[in-house]
Formats: C-alpha cells, sequence, structure tokens
C-alpha cells in the first residue's frame, strides 16, 4: 500500500545527479504513480531531451514512473503570483500530457509533490497536493545541480552511468589509413589519463574475411563485396564500445561512428548519410594529417594512393559539420603536443554550461 496515488518531481535536472535519483526514489516508493517533469529552458546548455533520456535509463525499471520534458522559458520569481501560474499552467501540461499516455485524462491530478526544497510548499499548494521535502540539507547526498555544473570533473562520482555517458567529452582521432591515428590515440589517452577505445573497423574486416572464406577458402580483402549494412554496423559497434569505456569524465577514441561515414564513402565509392545519422558531436575531432607519414604495410591495407583523397574527405565532412576539429601534423612527438594543446581547450569548452533561466 502506498502512501499517494500520483506524485510530482519537477525540476531543471540540470543535469541529472545523485540528489535528483534519491529524491526520484523516494517519491517512486511511497507513490502508485510517479510523474518526473523535466522543465528545460532554451538557453541552457543541456538538451532536455538528452535530460529525459538519461533520467529514464536510470529509473526504467520503476513501477508506475514516467519521465517527461517540456520546455518553460518563464523567469523565476517566487514573490509573483503571475509567474507562478505561467510555471504551474507547464506544469499542469505535463501532468495532462501524462494522462493522456495513461489512457486515463481524468488522473492528471496529484495529491503530492516531492522535491528538496522549501519553495515545494508553495508549488504543492498551487496544485492541490501535498508536499513532501526530501533531504533539504543535502545531508544524504551532498551535491546539486550549480556545483555539478561548475566543476563536472570534481562532481563526475555523483551522476549515473547514462549521465556520464552523455556528458563525456570525447577527443576522436581519425584520418586515412598509415597515418597514426591509433599511435596517437594512444599516446593521447595515455597522457590524459584517460580511457582509450580502440578502432572496431579493423576487426570487422578480419571477422568479415572469416565469413567470406566459408564461402570460399581463398577469399582476400581485395575480393570482398562492402555494403551500407557493414558500416552501419561498423558505426553501432564504435558507439557502443565507447560508451562501454566511459569512466572519467574524459575518453579518447581511434575513430568513431561518424568516421565510419567516411570510411562508406571509400569502399562504396559514394556517400550514404544513413551508416551514421545519430552519432554523437564529441569535444574535438584531431584529424592525423598524411603528409610526411610513410605508409607502413601490414597485410591489411590498400589504400596508400587514397591517402590524401581520404584526408580531404574528412576535412570537408568535419568543416561541413561544425564540429570542433585540428588537423595534426609534423613528427608524432609534434602531434602529440598539438593534441594536448587542442584537448585542454576543447574540454574547458566542453564543460563550461550557461546559467539556467532565473
Amino acid at each position: 500500500m502506498t502512501d499517494f496515488d500520483h506524485a510530482l518531481v519537477l525540476g531543471k535536472f540540470y543535469p541529472p545527479h545523485a540528489g535528483h535519483h534519491h529524491l526520484i526514489r523516494t517519491a517512486a516508493a511511497r507513490s502508485r504513480r510517479t510523474t518526473v517533469t523535466v522543465l528545460a529552458s532554451a538557453v541552457e546548455s543541456i538538451p532536455v531531451a538528452d535530460r529525459v533520456a538519461w533520467l529514464r535509463a536510470e529509473h526504467a525499471e520503476t513501477p508506475g514512473l514516467v519521465v517527461l520534458g517540456d520546455v518553460d522559458d518563464h523567469e523565476m520569481d517566487f514573490h509573483s503570483d503571475t509567474v507562478w501560474e505561467l510555471h504551474m499552467g507547464v506544469a499542469r501540461a505535463v501532468l495532462a500530457r501524462r494522462a493522456i499516455l495513461d489512457g486515463d485524462p481524468a488522473s492528471a491530478a496529484i495529491d503530492a509533490v516531492f522535491s528538496s526544497e522549501r519553495y515545494g510548499d508553495e508549488m504543492a499548494k498551487r496544485l492541490g497536493a501535498r508536499h513532501v521535502l526530501v533531504d533539504l540539507d543535502r545531508g544524504t547526498h551532498p551535491v546539486s545541480g550549480t556545483a555539478v555544473r561548475a566543476d563536472p570533473r570534481g562532481q563526475w562520482a555523483h551522476l549515473a552511468p547514462a549521465t556520464r555517458v552523455g556528458l563525456c567529452a570525447r577527443i576522436v582521432v581519425l584520418g586515412a589509413e598509415s597515418t597514426g591515428t591509433t599511435t596517437l590515440s594512444r599516446d593521447l589517452a595515455a597522457a590524459l589519463g584517460a580511457p582509450w577505445v580502440p578502432e572496431y573497423g579493423r576487426a570487422h574486416t578480419e571477422l568479415k574475411l572469416a565469413a567470406a572464406r566459408a564461402f570460399d577458402p581463398d577469399a582476400t580483402i581485395d575480393s570482398l563485396v562492402w555494403t551500407v549494412g557493414d558500416f552501419q554496423d561498423v558505426a553501432r559497434r564504435q558507439r557502443e564500445l565507447a560508451d562501454a569505456a566511459v569512466d572519467g569524465p574524459v575518453l579518447v577514441c581511434d575513430n568513431d561512428p561518424w568516421a565510419a561515414t567516411v570510411w562508406g564513402h571509400r569502399y562504396l565509392g559514394a556517400p550514404h548519410p544513413d551508416i551514421a545519422p545519430d552519432a554523437h558531436r564529441p569535444a574535438l575531432y584531431l584529424l592525423t594529417d598524411h603528409v610526411g607519414v610513410p605508409f607502413e604495410q601490414d597485410g591489411w591495407r590498400d589504400g596508400e594512393h587514397l591517402r590524401a583523397w581520404m584526408t580531404a574527405r574528412f576535412q570537408a565532412g568535419l568543416a561541413a559539420r561544425g564540429v570542433p576539429w585540428r588537423l595534426v601534423t609534423g613528427s608524432a612527438d609534434q602531434r602529440l603536443r598539438q593534441a594536448l594543446a587542442a584537448c585542454e581547450e576543447a574540454v574547458a569548452r566542453h564543460f563550461r554550461f550557461t546559467h539556467p533561466l532565473g
């Protein structure tokens, strides 16, 4: 038997942290239904869809709990009745959405508001509900959204896995064949003390050749037939490997899902935008120049004559996407120094959040 029929947990969740999750679990444990409402402003750095996805991932197994997001661009003024009603209008609209999703519009009303703020008293009063105050002094979880935004790396332990995956600053090293991407990405990860994600494309090629030899024992790299699906598989697996590797606030990757689109162009003869349509936007791309790097044949490479073309394709694609990127040149040591300098700036920029609307 629960204490409440329908509870509301409302906030910005900018970003979600351990205190938020404790609040949500407390509400869900005492309520038959719980609606978690994420209200974000257009001026804030983290999209509302991301916050909703992270909360849903953390509470996916919680019965009766629904997470919904919406936009609330009204400024905060706890002394203004007019402003209060503007915010409550948005809250009621989201609760109505929940009721419609449940197929029972008459169930939109709530009987409890769970919050960790004193203003929850007024919110509950205006929504005809009881206020349940949870961990007001942050004794259970000494963290706040303000603290996380000010020092995300220092507050990393207070973030749930899905939020870490979403917020992590990804540094992606890519380039044409035999241009030192693996060497640079490994060295960079070691210098930054960050996890390293290997390129999956090579492993897929080896597996594809083994599968081809099940049909023809004499199959070679040159006889392989590549399809759009191959590169979609590479992009998907590359993302899975990266997401699984997230530990700290920085991750270094040898290639990423978007890189698979360029390799797809190279092997299929034309670009296919559906190879990785939802590729992450990393904190920084580092493109390894082919100039001055000898081509090393390891038995799997076949694109020495295409290295300049590949470098140009990467440059054009990165510029078109409008993502942060840097061409690294020179010796291995020079490239590492360039990469480290670029990473310092990129990671600082990545973890710079706009102030919430207040």
